[in-house]
């Protein structure tokens, strides 16, 4: 039985993961979602949804394999996830997440790989690890020092607490809170749009932020130019500049763009 699926609607791509109860981690749903990523690679999506089944987005790695296994062993199936996720925040396309319930550990870390949260408001997250004498082995404490702040993920990560979808909004790691309720629907309408949206100028956007993730201002500027030039030549910017200067010399408003992400 599949873990994780991902299904292609009107250039929008949605990964659900279901894996009753708790939603955990484990090999088959990492080997589902590269396989996901792949894909999405070879669709003509233009953005990309990920969100649960169930009353909780994910607790975190499936552990109960891990007391037998070789610290060796351990090594290599967190090396895969690493490849995996990374690969998955690496896409060229906006990415959303929809968060309800628990989110703890490898799921905190797997929403963290999205571009925008939407959390509902009961939602909770966490990195439990320090509670298993372990770190954050897929890269939250300092994806969440990259949002938030290197002591807000130092207290949050040695302490394992459970942090309130406000509070994760109030520092910056969550965009949207709604309510329990209108978390599908915000959140795939939100996907939905930005998937009509400029497409190529998202992914240049996305590798520019990566490139100040790495190396401050100094990579992004050294990056922008060979990312930003190339937009010129697309037909979503020939034809947002060219609808710009026509609405500037007759003295209207610049229209709405149809973009079509080319």
């Amino acid at each position: 039985m599949s873990h994780l699926t991902v299904s292609f609607d009107e250039g929008l791509a949605t990964i659900v993961i279901d894996r009753p109860l708790q939603n955990r981690i484990d090999d088959q749903m990492v080997d589902e979602l590269a396989a996901a990523v792949t894909a999405i690679e070879r669709s003509d999506a233009r953005a990309v949804l990920v969100r649960s089944e169930g009353e909780n987005f994910s607790f975190g790695g499936d552990i109960m394999s891990w007391p037998d296994a070789s610290v060796r062993e351990l090594r290599a199936r967190f090396g895969h996830y690493m490849t995996v996720f990374n690969r998955f925040e690496h896409l060229p396309l906006p990415v959303v997440a929809a968060v309800q319930g628990l989110c703890f550990g490898g799921g905190l870390e797997l929403a963290l790989r999205a571009d925008v949260i939407f959390a509902a408001e009961s939602a909770t997250f966490g990195h439990p690890e320090q509670s298993l004498g372990i770190v954050t082995v897929l890269g939250g404490i300092y994806r969440v020092a990259e949002r938030a702040g290197r002591s807000r993920a130092s207290e949050w990560a040695l302490t394992s607490e459970k942090v309130p979808a406000a509070t994760m909004e109030r520092f910056g790691i969550v965009n949207h809170v709604v309510a329990d309720a209108d978390l599908l629907k915000q959140s795939a309408d939100f996907a939905r749009k930005i998937a009509r949206g400029p497409t190529r100028a998202y992914a240049a956007h996305k590798a520019l932020l990566r490139a100040w993730a790495v190396g401050g201002v100094a990579a992004a500027d050294e990056a922008m130019f060979d990312i930003a030039m190339p937009l010129f030549d697309t037909d979503d910017a020939r034809r947002g500049i060219r609808s710009a200067v026509d609405a500037l010399n007759a003295g209207r408003p610049r229209p709405v763009m149809d973009f079509n992400g080319r």
